[in-house]
């Protein structure tokens, strides 16, 4: 129903539009009796065997929602009637921001793909929280964590530190998020140096609190072998929990989408299904090379079940949609956890 009838409508309209509007649904449907439960009875699959632990998370099922959909964690309830075994919230930053001029969201339908350069538009570190003690315990949170715009470059650590500080009694893990190239100096934040300083400082703060919760770092599918090894030694170096691989990517290469579109839409973040190969290569390149000495959450052009195996086959524990759920719909969740099953 989703693919014939719903996704052909709401493609004939701007995307960040469709995608506020179909929150309001969502919501609104939500607040109808029964609708909950008709939305778990069409999607939601239980079942013992699907359960996954990692760092010390017990998750319902390997199938999460990541971040950018959710950015003020405003329906992440709803959502998770869905089927979701995890969602991950934002990227949040300790300022409100708009973010990018609009328009910064771009379909490509003949690659079943999106282009955005959102910047990191959020409404800030206390609507998040507001919006997070409202939590019903269905499932696991995620905070996606990032710098404001603004902030100089000698103040990006305080940013992180700040939500990373603030969210920690809300959510169950954390991501530092240096590899979205939609924000300002893009370079720093892949600086090697640089990361082990921010990881160190961050690990710091959360040996604060009586319970630590896991952190993990987001890379892009664009990096080379070289700096792979380098990802692999930061993580030994800085203990960290987890990678997710990977955030959105600058390549246009291979792109059915002609080149006067893709000149016209300009700069962004790729996802969909044209960086499904990258990401799935980051990612086995990562579990072989470390000898699967860390966590992998992947992400990146899952559209089907098929694609989903292939990210866990390569060496993921966990997966997370983005544009697959916005191109097929909530049946793919579904569908990925009755294909692991079928796997039992």
């Amino acid at each position: 129903m989703y693919k014939a009838l719903i996704r052909p409508i709401l493609f004939c309209f701007d995307p960040e539009k469709v995608h506020y509007f179909t929150f309001s649904l969502i919501r609104n449907f939500s607040k109808i009796p029964g609708v909950k439960g008709l939305f778990r009875a069409l999607y939601l699959v239980e079942d013992e065997s699907l359960e996954r632990e990692l760092f010390g998370l017990k998750f319902k099922n390997p199938v999460g929602l990541a971040a950018g959909f959710d950015k003020n964690a405003v329906l992440y309830n709803e959502l998770a009637n869905f089927g979701f075994g995890f969602i991950e919230i934002g990227t949040v930053t300790p300022k409100a921001q708009a973010g990018n001029p609009k328009q910064r969201l771009f379909r490509l339908k003949a690659d079943q793909g999106i282009i955005n350069r959102m910047g990191f538009n959020n409404e800030g570190l206390e609507a998040a929280i507001a919006q997070l003690k409202k939590n019903k315990g269905q499932l696991i949170i995620g905070g996606n964590i990032g710098k404001n715009t603004q902030t100089k470059p000698e103040d990006y650590t305080s940013d992180y530190l700040e939500c990373f500080n603030a969210l920690h009694p809300y959510v169950d893990y954390f991501v530092l998020n240096v590899s979205c190239p939609n924000v300002g100096s893009h370079a720093k934040l892949n600086d090697k140096d640089y990361l082990l300083e921010l990881i160190d400082d961050v690990q710091k703060a959360n040996k604060t609190f009586a319970i630590q919760k896991p952190i993990l770092l987001k890379i892009a599918p664009d990096l080379n072998d070289g700096q792979l090894d380098e990802i692999v030694d930061l993580v030994k170096e800085t203990d960290l929990d987890g990678v997710i691989a990977s955030n959105t990517s600058t390549d246009r290469d291979g792109l059915k989408t002609s080149k006067e579109r893709l000149e016209h839409i300009g700069n962004g973040g790729l996802s969909g299904q044209p960086i499904k190969s990258k990401s799935t290569r980051v990612i086995k390149y990562l579990s072989d090379r470390s000898n699967k000495a860390f966590p992998i959450i992947g992400v990146g052009g899952i559209h089907s079940a098929e694609d989903a195996l292939e990210k866990l086959e390569a060496g993921a524990d966990l997966v997370q949609i983005y544009t697959g759920f916005i191109y097929e719909g909530p049946k793919l969740i579904k569908s990925i956890n009755t294909a692991l099953l079928d796997k039992v």
